[in-house]
């Protein structure tokens, strides 16, 4: 019995030894200017863009194989800023303003499929299979790639629910 735990201790001590070793002469250096990037970046890992997450994303703009408009949550802002951080030049007439959007199931068309629980790349979808779903408006990113999937069409994208922890103070209209 002590032979075993002996035996087991100094095994897991050398490999951690090993590991740590390892981790030191094999770091794969990163650039830092993909990590401004990435940090940047909504960090949602929507896939709007046609990359599966944001750090992908943000390697191919900092390598140039990407624009910098390629993030529609970012809209403007994250363009301007990405071109600011890069110092390119943008043509932001192709890039549309768009306001947040949320999943809504409407219940009375819900069969149950769960072909939007499936495809929902942030779980914000409960519900099972023969029950009416739901959105937690929360987790939800506004991708409406469940609304592309549902075969009953009874998810709509639309504007969040205002609650005091999402509200925001209208600006004052100049008079």
């Amino acid at each position: 019995m002590v032979f075993a735990i002996l035996s087991l201790t100094t095994l897991g001590l050398g490999l951690g030894a090993l590991l740590g070793v390892a981790a030191r002469f094999l770091k794969v250096e990163e650039s830092p200017l993909v990590a401004e990037i990435e940090a940047l970046l909504p960090g949602s890992q929507c896939g709007q863009c046609g990359f599966p997450g944001c750090a992908p994303a943000a390697a191919a703009i900092a390598e140039g194989k990407a624009p910098v408009t390629l993030c529609p949550p970012g809209g403007r802002a994250l363009a301007q800023a990405l071109a600011q951080r890069l110092g390119v030049s943008i043509d932001l007439s192709a890039v549309a303003e768009q306001a947040p959007k949320v999943a809504f199931v409407h219940e009375r068309l819900c069969v149950g499929c769960t072909k939007c629980f499936k495809r929902c790349p942030t779980d914000a979808i409960v519900g099972a299979k023969d029950q009416i779903h739901a959105v937690f408006e929360d987790a939800c990113i506004g991708c409406g790639d469940c609304a592309e999937d549902c075969p009953t069409e009874c998810i709509e994208m639309r504007s969040p629910t205002q609650t005091p922890s999402n509200w925001i103070w209208p600006q004052p209209v100049a008079a």
